[in-house]
C-alpha cells in the first residue's frame, strides 16, 4: 500500500489538508523506476553509484526515452476521497531526465477499479490487457485539475513545482500525465477529506475528527518534531514521526512538583485546534501516546465549542485568542506508550460542537486523537444575526 499524507498547512495561500495516496493502479511505463515511488513518505534520495540491470536507479517514477507515439501517464487512487486544492510535483534529482511538461486530471469513481499493478515493475511497461482494462475508466476524459504545465529540473532550488487547483468536486483518483516521458520524484496532493454524511445513520458512532471524515487541524502552538495533523490519520501511528510532538518548553520549573492527582504543576502548555468533519455530540475519546515513552505529555485536557465560519475566521485572524471554549474533558494524567480511553462519565458536554482544542501539559507527544460521537445539527442563529460566510484567511503555527 502507499503512504499516508494528510496535512493542514499553508499551501499557495490556502489553508487545506494534504491528501492521502493509497496506491498506483496503472502506469504506462516504468522502465527506469516504478511509479509507486511517487507515493513514498520520505524525501527523495540520490545514490550516484546505484544502478539496476535497466539503467540508473532513481528514487521516483522514470520512463524510458519514448520512441513510439503518445505520452506516459499513471493513475493513482486516493486513500481519502475529497476536495483538492493544490499539488507539489517534485522533480528532485531528475536534472537531465525530468519530464518537461505535466498535467493532472481527477476522477470520482463510484466503485474502485478491480485491477492493480503488483510488485516491483522496474523495467516493465503496461501490457495490452492492462491498457484495455484501464481504458474502461475513460480517464483521458476526466476533468483537468492542472493544465499542461512546464516543470523545472530537479535541482534543490527549483525542484518543487507548485500548482493551485480550482476544482469544487470530490475526487477519488488522479491521472498524472508526463509529456512525453521522463522522471518525477514525488507527487503531493493537498486537500481536505470529504465524506457523504447522508449515508451515516444518526445512531451510528463515528470518529468526528478523523481526516477520512473531513477533520482538519486549523491551529497549534508548536510542532517542532511532528505536526498535530498526524493525530487524525488512519490507523495507529507507525513511529514517533507519525504523531504530534512539541519542543521541550523553556519555562519549565527547575524543580517539578505535582498536585494531589499527581499532575505536574507547570505554568505552560501546548495546544492544537481541530474543526470536526461534521458537527456532533462527542461521547467517547481516545488519546494515544503510542511510541512516546520518554517524551509523552504529563497530562491533557480537551475543550470544545461551536463556531460559525465567520467566528472561525476571526479566531484564526486573532490566532485563537478569541473563542468560546468549554471543557469537554477535564485534565487527565497520561501514561507513556498507552491508549487512554474516556467515556461519558469523564466528559462534561453533551451538546453538538464543531471544534475541539487538545491541550497538553507541559509539552511532549501524542500519536492519535479519536473523538467518537454522532453527527448532529447545530441550531441555526436568528436570521437577524446571520452574516454572509467569509473566506477564511490562511492559518499558520501560533505561539502561546
Amino acid at each position: 500500500m502507499g503512504v499516508l499524507y494528510i496535512v493542514y498547512c499553508v499551501f499557495l495561500g490556502l489553508k487545506k489538508g494534504l491528501m492521502l495516496f493509497f496506491q498506483v493502479i496503472f502506469a504506462s511505463d516504468e522502465w527506469f523506476a516504478p511509479a509507486f515511488n511517487l507515493l513514498k513518505r520520505e524525501p527523495p534520495q540520490f545514490i550516484a553509484s546505484a544502478f539496476t540491470e535497466f539503467g540508473k536507479w532513481m528514487d521516483g517514477w522514470e520512463t524510458r526515452r519514448k520512441r513510439t507515439p503518445g505520452q506516459d501517464w499513471c493513475i493513482m487512487q486516493l486513500g481519502v476521497p475529497g476536495l483538492i486544492y493544490g499539488f507539489d510535483v517534485d522533480t528532485s534529482f531528475f536534472t537531465g531526465n525530468h519530464s518537461p511538461y505535466v498535467s493532472i486530471q481527477g476522477g470520482c469513481l463510484d466503485k474502485p477499479p478491480t485491477f492493480t499493478l503488483e510488485g516491483d515493475r522496474t523495467g516493465m511497461a503496461a501490457s495490452d490487457s492492462q491498457l484495455a482494462a484501464v481504458a474502461k475508466l475513460g480517464s483521458e476524459a476526466w476533468p483537468e485539475l492542472v493544465g499542461v504545465s512546464q516543470l523545472n529540473p530537479g535541482y534543490s532550488d527549483c525542484c518543487h513545482n507548485y500548482f493551485k487547483v480550482n476544482f469544487t468536486h470530490r475526487v477519488t483518483h488522479l491521472r498524472l500525465n508526463m509529456y512525453p516521458d521522463g522522471g518525477i520524484a514525488r507527487l503531493r496532493a493537498y486537500g481536505v477529506g470529504q465524506r457523504d454524511w447522508s449515508s451515516v445513520s444518526p445512531h451510528q458512532d463515528v470518529d468526528l475528527v478523523a481526516l477520512a471524515n473531513g477533520g482538519v487541524c486549523i491551529g497549534y502552538t508548536n510542532a517542532h518534531f511532528g505536526h498535530p495533523r498526524n493525530m487524525i490519520g488512519l490507523g495507529r501511528a507507525v513511529n514517533m514521526a507519525d504523531g504530534w510532538e512539541t519542543a521541550r518548553r523553556l519555562d519549565r520549573p527547575k524543580h517539578l512538583k505535582v498536585d494531589q492527582q499527581g499532575i505536574l504543576q507547570v505554568p505552560g502548555w501546548e495546544w492544537a485546534v481541530f474543526r470536526l468533519g461534521h458537527p456532533g455530540v462527542i461521547s467517547r475519546i481516545e488519546v494515544d501516546t503510542n511510541h512516546f515513552k520518554g517524551n509523552f505529555p504529563d497530562s491533557c485536557s480537551i475543550e470544545a465549542c461551536s463556531l460559525t465560519p465567520e467566528e472561525e475566521a476571526e479566531c484564526i485572524r486573532t490566532r485563537w485568542k478569541s473563542g468560546k471554549w468549554e471543557v469537554l474533558l477535564p485534565p487527565q494524567k497520561l501514561r507513556p506508550h498507552h491508549r487512554h480511553l474516556y467515556g461519558e462519565a469523564e466528559l462534561t458536554l453533551s451538546r453538538p460542537v464543531t471544534h475541539v482544542r487538545l491541550i497538553i501539559s507541559p509539552d511532549g507527544g501524542v500519536s492519535r486523537l479519536r473523538l467518537w460521537g454522532r453527527p448532529a445539527a447545530i441550531a441555526a442563529a436568528p436570521a437577524a444575526s446571520r452574516q454572509k460566510p467569509a473566506m477564511l484567511s490562511p492559518t499558520s503555527s501560533v505561539k502561546n
